[in-house]
Formats: structure tokens, C-alpha cells, sequence
């Protein structure tokens, strides 16, 4: 790590070459359903605007979660472990949860920092009625076949890693543009806008796994994989 930096440019260009390096994972129908209606709005080239929807969207399944869990909660009065078990599926759902929050806010300042336009319906309304699809579909998803939910949500965060470190490697420019923000004190600084993105991507590697982690305990749960 750099002093007052959140992360060295050397890592996180390591990190980049890491992500081209890999393959993208074979996405299910649903998420190429999913990834499909995010390019026939944005267009199938990353862009700052179509991040945002992103992340509006990725924060919908961290919430679904979240959900279920306190579900969980209220019905396994005098079951400690499961209680506490149930307590760390909320507090890493909640951390997901908060660092894609983060993505938005930082994506938001930097998009209005360069003063592109916003439409009503394509830019907050379409965002916000797939992330309600996504919710609910997540919530369905756990409730059949918990394992299901966690592998859709694995899709989802190889597609956002790999389209953030491809747009920055597009976008060289973003190298020589520092990174200003109002979120700098609470966040953490960069080297550059590009650095900043590149960190977007290692944490949706780190939700990727985080959820094939749950995948894998599911089967080791037997099946179940339910908060809890």
C-alpha cells in the first residue's frame, strides 16, 4: 500500500491483467437475460451511466439476502447457533451491500462532476425496475434453490469485474485523470479515476467468490444453503 492511498496503481494494474486474463464465466440464461436488457438500454459498450445501473441493480440481490435472513431470525428464538450463524450471512450481506452503495456514489459524482445528461425514465427508472425484478427474482430463487441464487449472483458480479477493467483499459485517458472526490475522507484516495474503477472490479471479484463460497456450502448443506 502507498501512504494516503487506498491502493497501489502497480496492484491494481497486477489485478487487471488478472481479470483480462480469465475467462468470463459461462453466464446462465437468466443473467444473459439480464445482462441483455442493461445493453439494450445502455448500449453493450461500458460506460459511467450504464455502471450506475449496474450497481442499482447488484444492490438489489445483497438487500433480498439481508431480507431473508432477518426472516430467519424471527423464527429461531432458543437456536443460538443458528442465530449466530444466520447473524455473519447479514453482516457479510450487509458489507456487499454497503461497497456497491459506495460504486453508485462515487459513479454518481463522477458523472455529474462531467455534467453528462440524465433522462428520467432510461437513467432512474429503468435502473430502479430491474433491480426490483432482480430482488424479487432473488427471493424466489432462495427460497427454491438457494445454490441457484448464489450462482446468478456469481454471474453477475464476473460480468461487472470484467466490464469495469475492460472499460478502463478502453479508456487510457482515465490514467492521467486524478481522482477528486467529495467521499475521498471516508472512502479512500487514488492515483487516478482509473485506479478508482480497477478497485471497483477487484471488490466484484471478491463478491463473486464470496457467493461461489455460498454455492459450495449449499452443497455441503445438502442442498439447502438457506441464511441461517
Amino acid at each position: 500500500m502507498t501512504t494516503g492511498l487506498r491502493a497501489d496503481t502497480a496492484q491494481l494494474r497486477r489485478e487487471q491483467a488478472t481479470t483480462r486474463a480469465t475467462p468470463r464465466r459461462r453466464y446462465s440464461a437468466v443473467a444473459r437475460l439480464l445482462f441483455g436488457a442493461l445493453d439494450a438500454v445502455f448500449g453493450r459498450r461500458g460506460s459511467l451511466a450504464k455502471f450506475k445501473a449496474l450497481e442499482v441493480v447488484a444492490r438489489s440481490a445483497y438487500q433480498a439476502w439481508e431480507s431473508a435472513a432477518y426472516l430467519v431470525v424471527t423464527r429461531t428464538r432458543g437456536a443460538p447457533q443458528v442465530a449466530r450463524r444466520t447473524f455473519a450471512f447479514v453482516r457479510a450481506a450487509r458489507a456487499q451491500q454497503d461497497a456497491e452503495s459506495w460504486h453508485l456514489f462515487l459513479l454518481a459524482e463522477l458523472v455529474e462532476r462531467r455534467g453528462e445528461p440524465e433522462s428520467l425514465v432510461r437513467h432512474r427508472l429503468l435502473p430502479r425496475a430491474l433491480a426490483w425484478a432482480y430482488y424479487h427474482l432473488t427471493l424466489v430463487l432462495l427460497a427454491h434453490d438457494p445454490a441457484l441464487s448464489y450462482r446468478l449472483n456469481a454471474d453477475f458480479e464476473d460480468h461487472a469485474e470484467h466490464e469495469y477493467m475492460d472499460f478502463v483499459a478502453a479508456h487510457p485517458e482515465l490514467e492521467g485523470e486524478p481522482f477528486v472526490s467529495d467521499f475521498a475522507a471516508e472512502y479512500g484516495s487514488f492515483a487516478s479515476v482509473a485506479d478508482l474503477i480497477r478497485s471497483f472490479a477487484v471488490d466484484e471479484r471478491r463478491h463473486k467468490d464470496e457467493s461461489l463460497g455460498h454455492v459450495m456450502e449449499a452443497a455441503l448443506d445438502g442442498g439447502s444453503g438457506r441464511p441461517g
